[in-house]
């Protein structure tokens, strides 16, 4: 084992770029597994961590519809986006559910944080719960919502079931409330 070395952790021996943007950065990473198999391995480096709101007031959850082209798929999402330089998450989850739905939400309080493929990119996923939301107008991004709705948290099962809600950052904050598992 080497020195320093946790039994089971893998060890980075260097990394270099293969792409970069605003974006993303791809990198081939030298690694070595505890076994000591050595070999490069790609990873995606997020330069931002992501940020949405839970907002369930009066048992109904703030949804959006919208397209995703990546995967040409329509379905439900709660809003969320990156959290930009100097921002906190529960100010990006402001921010973004504001922009997105018209709702600004409020209070929130840290909610549910993971990383949804930690095997190949170091992206986190964090979540803030909102008990309130005001409207303030139409929502200011018409890029992000086809549609903006209160969905009753009864419903969201059914959506669920249906295929009707299937990014990652929804799927796991709303199956978590439906769980009660944070209350």
């Amino acid at each position: 084992m080497l020195v320093g070395m946790k039994s089971g952790e893998w060890v980075l021996h260097g990394e270099r770029s293969v792409y970069e943007s605003e974006w993303m950065s791809l990198r081939m990473v030298d690694v070595e597994t505890p076994s000591g198999k050595r070999f490069d391995h790609h990873v995606v480096r997020m330069p931002s961590e992501a940020a949405g709101t839970l907002a369930v007031v009066d048992d109904a959850v703030l949804l959006i519809w919208r397209h995703r082209f990546v995967t040409d798929s329509w379905g439900w999402e709660i809003p969320a986006g990156r959290v930009d330089p100097g921002e906190s998450v529960a100010e990006a989850a402001a921010r973004e559910c504001l922009e997105e739905t018209g709702w600004e939400p409020g209070p929130t309080e840290p909610f549910i944080s993971w990383h949804p493929a930690n095997g190949s990119i170091d992206l986190t996923f964090n979540v803030v719960r909102a008990t309130g939301a005001v409207h303030r107008g139409e929502p200011t991004d018409p890029d992000e919502a086809a549609k903006v709705e209160w969905v009753p948290v009864a419903e969201v099962r059914n959506l669920l079931k249906a295929g009707e809600i299937g990014d990652g950052l929804s799927v796991v904050a709303l199956l978590a409330e439906l769980a009660g598992i944070f209350s």
